[in-house]
């Protein structure tokens, strides 16, 4: 996967990097460059058609979440996106940098997505327009058989060629033992 962002971006830092670790983050995580918004954009070199991202938006007791938002592409043609929200109450009734994942699966296959905070909680509160980002999961589109096929027929036409020489070989040997018994 390849990332890049808008605005002032993102970079990896340690998941504790505010003093506390977001409830399922470890280790090195995406982390906002500023306090003003920024998309986290991310491709593949491959198609997908799953992806998942665990995401902690910027809330300090807030009745509500953020909403976000997951757009993919296939080569710069939008295909799908999805939004998911944070239950406050199942945080005690209030979020403060609470998780959540956010995710896309597709029939059109994707190989890039855009990660948006969509939406402002809507009862208000203290937030800011951010979200820290980790444990991107992905699902592989399966190889079409048809491009699958076209992938062994360069072996299939080697195994031919032999098949043909021992064949012609096998000929020669036959006629010359029939020449030989006349």
């Amino acid at each position: 996967a390849q990332f890049s962002a808008t605005g002032q971006g993102f970079s990896i830092q340690a998941a504790n990097v505010l003093g506390f670790t977001p409830q399922g983050f470890s280790g090195n995580i995406i982390y906002p460059n500023s306090i003003y918004p920024a998309d986290l954009m991310v491709s593949f070199s491959q198609p997908l058609t799953g992806f998942s991202i665990l995401y902690s938006p910027e809330e300090y007791g807030t009745d509500t979440s953020a909403t976000m938002r997951v757009t993919g592409f296939m080569n710069g043609t939008q295909v799908g996106t999805n939004t998911a929200s944070i239950n406050c109450d199942t945080k005690g009734g209030a979020c403060t940098w609470a998780t959540g994942t956010l995710g896309l699966s597709s029939v059109p296959q994707f190989n890039s997505v855009i990660v948006h905070y969509d939406k402002a909680p809507i009862t208000g509160g203290d937030y800011g327009p951010i979200f820290m980002a980790d444990n991107m999961s992905v699902t592989l589109a399966p190889v079409p058989l048809v491009a699958s096929i076209w992938y062994l027929l360069p072996a299939f036409g080697g195994l031919l060629v032999l098949c043909k020489k021992r064949d012609a070989k096998n000929a020669i040997n036959l006629s010359g033992n029939t020449l030989s018994l006349v």
